[in-house]
């Protein structure tokens, strides 16, 4: 994650931005400052407040052997959606899944979170 942080001074509206290996951008905004918050932590390696939302979605895994092992963004009519990919004993995908969250879980456990080439922009200077 190239960037996260938020619209807004008052930090009710998050946003972030994804860099690719190919500097191409993929920028998203419209999400709680809440769930930016916990993608700025996530991201500097602090899982101590980790919300129990997230905490539940570990230990299901756990119980059933699975790993999450990459996130899919991708747009759904004028929202972002995501796919949830993981793998154990069988292969699963989770569908249609709100993005900011699965942002959130792509930089708790820090998998590969892919975009749709679609959605990719050059980079914008500010």
């Amino acid at each position: 994650m190239e960037y996260v942080g938020f619209v807004d001074p008052y930090a009710v509206e998050g946003m972030l931005v994804l860099k690719g290996d190919d500097g191409k951008e993929f920028h998203m905004r419209a999400f709680s400052g809440e769930v930016a918050r916990h993608i700025s932590s996530f991201v500097d390696s602090s899982t101590d407040s980790v919300p129990s939302v997230y905490k539940m979605i570990e230990e299901i895994c756990e119980e059933n052997e699975l790993v999450l092992v990459k996130v899919k963004i991708y747009e759904s009519g004028e929202v972002l959606r995501a796919n949830l990919y993981l793998t154990g004993k069988k292969d699963l995908v989770l569908r249609n899944y709100r993005a900011s969250d699965a942002m959130a879980l792509g930089a708790l456990y820090n998998i590969p979170i892919l975009v749709r080439k679609t959605l990719l922009k050059e980079h914008m200077e500010a």
